[in-house]
């Protein structure tokens, strides 16, 4: 099964739930109101996500004249992705990593930390760039912005049902409706089916950029070898500004935990990543 379908499978997934969850609550009238209030929020952050990331992370600019090889290096693979050469950013970390964000093709950011320049080789690099213009040449903000704005909904929904069943004002069963026991469990657990099936997306969305970015370097090995640089040191030096909601955006996960904590990581096991690229000719 392909990325793509299991994306739109998981997207599907959102959207049951989303039925089921205001089926308990009264109706269509839930559904609406909650999906509103979910779009409003989401539509403003899509259209200002890069501005939003950019800043959170102090990010910068860089002219040609400051990094020559990295925007020709960009240029070409954008070239490759038929994409519009995306902005190159710098982030003032040391702990080496790199994200793509832009709500289009055509507003697309590519950024990378200090600690990433000095890090890699040229090829590995190169290899990185061609990941996260993967990103952007598949869509993949858009694809988990509409993924955003399905779980707020939830949220919002889980919301209502909770204050419902505890004040009585939910539908009764002989109108259809469940009970107070079956809401309150729904509410509880539909928020966290929302974020296991965000990390299905991204973790989906991630071996696709892989694939995409193998194709527009050519080099799969070399990115398959970036990627085991960056496991490792991103372990050795943590970010300093590191925010769980956008950890989803960066080539390898820059907050870690280990043990039970990697079943909830946004990112899939670098080591299976490698081992794909690796397997590529």
């Amino acid at each position: 099964m392909t990325s793509q379908i299991k994306t739109l499978l998981l997207l599907a997934l959102l959207t049951g739930l989303l039925v089921a969850m205001g089926g308990l609550l009264g109706g269509k009238t839930g559904i609406v109101i909650a999906l509103a209030l979910a779009l409003i929020m989401n539509v403003g952050s899509y259209w200002y996500s890069d501005k939003i990331v950019l800043s959170m992370y102090n990010a910068r600019e860089l002219a040609y004249e400051d990094a020559p090889m990295l925007h020709t290096m960009v240029a070409e693979l954008a070239a490759a992705a038929q994409i519009p050469v995306p902005r190159l950013c710098i982030v003032p970390e040391e702990a080496p990593n790199a994200f793509a964000t832009g709500r289009d093709p055509e507003h697309g950011v590519v950024a990378v930390t200090e600690g990433i320049m000095r890090l890699l080789s040229p090829e590995e690099l190169r290899g990185v760039l061609a990941h996260e213009i993967g990103h952007i040449a598949n869509r993949d903000i858009l694809i988990q912005t509409i993924a955003g704005v399905m779980a707020s909904a939830l949220i919002s929904l889980a919301n209502m049902m909770q204050f419902t069943a505890i004040f009585g004002m939910g539908r009764s069963e002989e109108e259809g409706g469940g009970n107070v026991f079956t809401s309150l469990l729904l509410a509880l657990l539909a928020p966290v089916a929302a974020g296991i099936i965000q990390m299905a997306i991204s973790r989906s969305r991630e071996y696709l950029a892989d694939d995409s970015g193998a194709r527009f370097c050519g080099q799969p090995a070399a990115l398959a070898d970036a990627l085991e640089k960056l496991s490792t040191w991103n372990q050795r030096v943590p970010m300093q500004q590191g925010n769980a909601s956008t950890a989803e955006m960066f080539i390898v996960a820059p907050l870690f935990g280990g043990g039970m904590a990697n079943l909830f990581s946004t990112h899939p096991p670098v080591e299976e990543r490698i081992a794909r690229l690796r397997a590529m000719r």
